[in-house]
């Protein structure tokens, strides 16, 4: 079957098995021609593997520090007629990769929020790794399933005590424009800490340790965002910032079990992603931060900022803010950028959008997570949606 891309607002139902195995293939170029990462560890669990940021750190333990993955995912299989989700064929052109290297590379696909992916998990730590140095927490889903509980959380991305105007766009009709947003209730705003808060990092850290799978001086980060103030209505100051902050609680919680350096946050630079797209405000104020940071040569993938972060950051001496948490957005919130942002969003419209934003790349970027728009593919070849080529 041809295999073309087909997008419902911020959600694209298709996926390109090519195109997804040539973006894999591509991250892994962008690593190894980089060089060995120093102090790299050499067992190392992802908790969302298949995408983004989680990929990325997979990508950079294994072929930057000639790292054993083990992985986990929830993922849709493709059948005949339909395609699987990019992370499905990501996780398989990864495994490929790895396999060509020599690296173990093991793929668990399930509801990580439960407990039968834990012990699942545990298991195949203990079998093919023996234990894990290194756990990276980089989850990103809508719902969560309590695993004690059984009760089922949604997250509600909205402002707290009152309703906020905020500006935002359209990227399918490159329109500018204001919406106002509701205030969250308790309700809502407690179900957002539950489905994007800390309790899990903490429940996986926690379920390792019992599992004997935890390495002497392991250490876990957890992958978080925090914006500008241009974002802060809808991400620092509202439902996502509580969750947020209850990262911070849970980091401090880790590392009062597991010892001083055992667990941070790590805050992380503005980029595209599914989850993202969907956020009031935050695809405008990326088309327009884009831009900037290209023109002033600072600009950052997943892949890039991942390296950076695991190249020259981590080994060296912890430089930490005020709440703990390594800080990989000091190139956006550096203040030049920032300056330059704010000026430009005061004159943001429909009109000015061509100017003083990035449009193109913001939805090249966003086909990309779905293996659309990557040179070297033949988008006019049949697929089979069941198999993944070897690339490269």
């Amino acid at each position: 079957m041809i295999i073309e891309p087909r997008i419902r607002g911020f959600i694209c139902t298709t996926a390109h098995p090519e195109g997804c195995a040539m973006n894999v293939r591509q991250q892994v170029g962008y690593v190894a021609g980089k060089g060995e990462v120093p102090g790299m560890a050499k067992r190392v669990l992802v908790l969302g593997c298949s995408a983004g940021y989680g990929l990325a750190s997979r990508i950079v333990a294994t072929f930057g520090g000639g790292a054993d993955t083990v992985g986990v995912s929830f993922e849709k299989s493709p059948s005949e007629t339909k395609t699987a989700s990019a992370g499905w064929y990501n996780n398989r052109a990864f495994e490929a990769q790895a396999a060509r290297a020599g690296r173990k590379a093991v793929t668990l696909d399930g509801d990580a929020f439960s407990d039968e992916m834990k012990a699942e998990t545990i298991k195949a730590i203990a079998e093919h790794l023996g234990q894990v140095d290194l756990v990276i927490y980089s989850m990103a889903a809508p719902v969560r399933t309590h695993p004690k509980t059984g009760e089922t959380f949604r997250s509600a991305i909205k402002p707290l005590g009152a309703p906020v105007t905020v500006k935002t766009l359209n990227t399918d009709k490159g329109e500018v424009f204001e919406t106002e947003l509701q205030p969250a209730t308790p309700e809502e705003t407690a179900g957002t800490v539950a489905v994007m808060g800390g309790e899990d990092w903490e429940m996986w850290i926690a379920a390792l340790s019992a599992g004997g799978v935890l390495a002497p001086g392991f250490k876990t980060l957890s992958y978080t965002y925090i914006g500008s103030e241009l974002t802060w209505p809808i991400y620092w100051k509202a439902t996502l910032g509580k969750a947020k902050e209850d990262l911070d609680r849970a980091a401090a919680a880790i590392r009062a079990e597991h010892g001083a350096g055992a667990a941070r946050v790590v805050s992380l630079k503005a980029v595209v992603t599914q989850a993202s797209s969907a956020i009031p405000v935050v695809p405008l104020y990326g088309v327009v931060l884009f831009k900037v940071m290209k023109e002033m040569g600072l600009h950052e993938g997943c892949i890039e900022q991942i390296d950076r972060l695991f190249r020259t950051v981590l080994p060296g001496p912890e430089a930490l803010d005020d709440a703990g948490r390594l800080r990989l957005d000091d190139w956006e919130l550096s203040e030049p950028v920032q300056a330059e942002v704010k000026r430009r969003w005061a004159q943001i419209s429909t009109q000015t959008l061509p100017e003083l934003a990035d449009l193109a790349g913001f939805r090249s970027d966003f086909l990309k997570i779905f293996g659309f728009g990557l040179a070297g593919v033949d988008y006019a070849a049949e697929q089979d949606p069941q198999v993944v080529p070897a690339v490269g």
